[in-house]
């Protein structure tokens, strides 16, 4: 029937779970309340059994239905398939997630549902262990919760399974993996995915023993109710028990209608292969099974099919119905709205064929309105009238109905936004000793890990050495090693393990080692969990904080500045660009005590760096979106941030000499930028602006110049052309003549400046 939704025109694309239906029914009787899904957009069957899917929740995600209510998983953002529930109140508060079934939301991109898996996994593990998290009740009872996840077997070919795999045997978490193998990925035979044509045997090596933890692996026909529900009941025990992780190899699926909408798998199967699939598809064996152990007569299954099919007909039109419903009242007003000023124009006639042809729309969609009503109200430009002033409110709310439909929460709109977080100053006292930069940041780790039991970090070098940089130094032998823990190198996993921890209420501090490793789990971070809370309407969050870093340091690798690549991938994550750790520090107390996710990318030169200790660590805060004024000036305002604060200092104190009066300022934070509109009252007093940074020409220089022109509307208070300083369009080249050279140094600043001033004075700043 969905299928056929989709051929009618009522709905875009489909993708079903048919042919995997028995072995999500016996993972459902394994599944137990307080328990967490990360899996596969074919898992229809299982959310029905569990009873957190409705048909009609089904039909209106098919048909993109934008109503919370109708459609809870994501209000009609996603195409169908992709499950979630809710775990927030509408406030954004956390839910009781011990006392319901639940679903981590789905992803498209194969297999980069497992590094979820994971982390929803090992939150069980810090449950269960950490005698400091016993009093959150609402997320976990002492760690019993299994983290259930779907994979097809064609997406175990990917990377970031494989990985998931290997750390969960590692970690030796509550995992149970279960692979829907129908011996296909789209087209592509199992042959061309998978060595030997079989993953389970592929992973033998993985398999516990007597002398050696790993996991238990156990293989099961899709078609066998009774092995199916043995096998589901087994791994659900281990997991939950002995805390070990399990794969299912669910084998011999079928897949009778193909990937998806989009084609046809008669294409590409043999007769002999459709005809096995017909044979072997797990309702018709099921049937089979039920009829020879005399559970029910044909007549009786014959009744139920009959009433299953006339239940889902009825439950299609009523989500069809409301769908169509809301939209065909925003058409009925529309139309009524451009009648009345159609009346006293002289464009009448225009606007009534409008309006005709709107009415014969066949099953007509929110745009089919919108834009007839944009098109009338450029008709009706020269007009002066009442009708025409209700016609402009109206298409004004509902501009406002449609941003909340397609564009809200892609940042939190709760009270624990990071943006109402109120500001804190650092205190200092002479007394305050002098510091490298490190041991400010160490100080405040020491203090959330002392304060909040909740609060964890992990990374590769972060547990026994303290991190490379030492900011963790002596906190995993004070606070063990479930707070302050080594990984292995699998920066997707880490990612990972932080987005499924903090999805379970916890507040991860996931660290990547060097920003250019970034790379390993960007994919993660854009699809994932910097869409999360837009994708599910605020129906899910998870606050995790990835901490790296950056910026002036020599070679192609650890000196890159990415910066334009990060700011594009991951909207819906804070940015956080501290110049130094003490500024560093308090935004991640900002962090903390909001339920954004963010990026904070640290200076890598100034570990070092000698800073005042502040007298308040822990305490004070740096507000995000508020950049600091670091040198005050009247000829130009020069805009950078991280470690070009340095460099620009130094080039301002240079200028001042040749009687330029620079304007430096600090943006601290990228996303969100300048929200407090510094740069534009900065600019008219100056009348002129760089932007200044170290990532390539168009890259984060060219975002915060398009910000401040358009946000701020600087264009009316420049008297010079706006302009840039960035690094080379190549990777730093090694060694400090490489930093030189690739990278903005003082002299750039200094030239750059001094030049656009000589443009504005030739004859005081003579070209040289």
């Amino acid at each position: 029937m969905g299928r056929k939704e989709v051929f009618m025109g009522k709905a875009k694309f489909g993708i079903f779970g048919d042919g995997k239906e028995l072995a999500q029914i016996a993972m459902a009787r394994a599944f137990q309340k307080g328990d967490f899904r990360a899996g596969y957009y074919r898992d229809q069957t299982f959310m029905f059994a569990l009873g957190e899917l409705t048909v009609q929740q089904y039909f209106a995600q098919l048909y993109a239905h934008t109503n919370v209510d109708a459609e809870p998983a994501s209000a009609g953002r996603l195409m169908n398939g992709h499950f979630a529930t809710r775990s927030l109140n509408d406030d954004g508060s956390w839910k009781s997630l011990t006392d319901r079934y639940n679903s981590a939301a789905d992803i498209s991109p194969t297999a980069a549902q497992m590094p979820k898996l994971l982390g929803l996994a090992f939150a069980s593990k810090l449950y269960r262990e950490n005698k400091g998290l016993k009093g959150f009740k609402d997320f976990s009872i002492n760690g019993n919760e299994v983290a259930w996840g779907t994979i097809g077997n064609a997406s175990t070919s990917e990377g970031m399974f494989f990985e998931s795999i290997n750390a969960a045997g590692v970690l030796q978490v509550p995992m149970v993996t279960a692979i829907w193998d129908d011996g296909y990925g789209i087209s592509v035979p199992q042959e061309y995915h998978t060595t030997k044509g079989s993953i389970s045997e592929v992973l033998e090596g993985f398999q516990r023993n007597d002398e050696q933890k790993g996991f238990e692996i156990i293989r099961v026909k899709g078609w066998d109710y009774e092995a199916l529900f043995n096998a589901f009941q087994k791994a659900g025990n281990i997991a939950r028990s002995e805390h070990a992780p399990v794969l299912i190899h669910v084998q011999e699926m079928t897949q009778p209608q193909g990937h998806s909408t989009s084609g046809s798998h008669e294409r590409y199967k043999s007769k002999e292969r459709l005809d096995w699939e017909k044979e072997w598809d797990c309702i018709k064996q099921f049937r089979e099974y039920i009829l020879s152990r005399e559970l029910a007569s044909a007549d009786e299954l014959d009744k139920i099919d009959a009433e299953a099919k006339a239940q889902v007909k009825k439950e299609k039109e009523a989500a069809w119905n409301d769908f169509l419903g809301e939209i065909k009242e925003e058409l009925k007003e529309a139309v009524s709205l451009i009648r009345d000023a159609a009346q006293t124009s002289n464009r009448k006639v225009v606007l009534e064929q409008l309006v005709q042809d709107l009415s014969k729309t066949i099953n007509p969609i929110r745009k089919d309105v919108i834009s007839t009503v944009r098109k009338a109200l450029l008709n009706l430009r020269f007009d002066q009238s009442e009708a025409k002033n209700k016609l402009q409110t109206w298409y004004q709310q509902q501009q406002e109905k449609n941003f909340d439909r397609y564009s809200s929460h892609l940042y939190s709109q709760s009270e624990w936004s990071a943006l109402k977080v109120a500001e804190r100053l650092p205190e200092f006292s002479e007394d305050s000793s002098i510091v490298d930069g490190r041991e400010v940041l160490q100080a405040f780790f020491d203090y959330k890990l002392e304060n909040d039991p909740r609060f964890f970090a992990f990374g590769e070098d972060v547990g026994k050495i303290g991190d490379v940089n030492q900011a963790f130094a002596g906190l995993q032998a004070k606070y063990g090693d479930l707070r302050v823990s080594d990984t292995g190198i699998r920066e997707c996993t880490i990612v990972g393990q932080g987005i499924g921890a903090a999805l379970r209420g916890l507040r991860p501090l996931a660290e990547i080692q060097y920003l250019d490793y970034l790379l390993y789990g960007i994919q993660l971070l854009s699809d994932d969990l910097a869409s999360l809370q837009y994708r599910t309407k605020g129906g899910q969050k998870a606050p995790l904080i990835v901490r790296t870093r950056g910026h002036r340091l020599e070679g192609v690798w650890h000196a890159g500045s990415p910066m334009g690549m990060i700011l594009s991938a991951l909207r819906g994550m804070l940015i956080c660009v501290p110049r130094n750790m003490t500024q560093a520090a308090g935004m991640y107390n900002t962090l903390l005590q909001s339920d954004d996710p963010a990026l904070v990318i640290e200076c890598l030169n100034g570990y070092r760096l000698k800073e005042k200790m502040p007298e308040n660590m822990g305490e004070y805060t740096v507000p995000m979106g508020k950049p600091e004024v670091l040198r005050s000036g009247k000829d130009i305002t020069l805009v950078t941030y991280g470690s070009m604060c340095r460099i620009v200092l130094e080039a301002a104190e240079e200028l001042s000499e040749m009687d330029i009066d620079v304007e430096v300022i600090d943006v601290q934070t990228l996303i969100p930028f300048d929200r407090f509109g510094v740069i534009g009252e900065s600019v008219k007093k100056t009348n002129r602006v760089i932007f200044a940074d170290e990532d390539v020409p168009g890259g984060a220089s060219a975002y915060m110049l398009q910000q401040a022109i358009e946000e701020q509307q600087l264009f009316k208070f420049l008297d010079s052309e706006p302009q840039t300083l960035s690094a080379k369009a190549h990777r730093p080249a090694y060694s400090s003549d490489g930093d030189y050279f690739s990278k903005p140094s003082t002299e750039d600043v200094i030239e750059k400046v001094y030049l656009l001033m000589h443009e504005v004075n030739p004859k005081k700043f003579p070209k040289f």
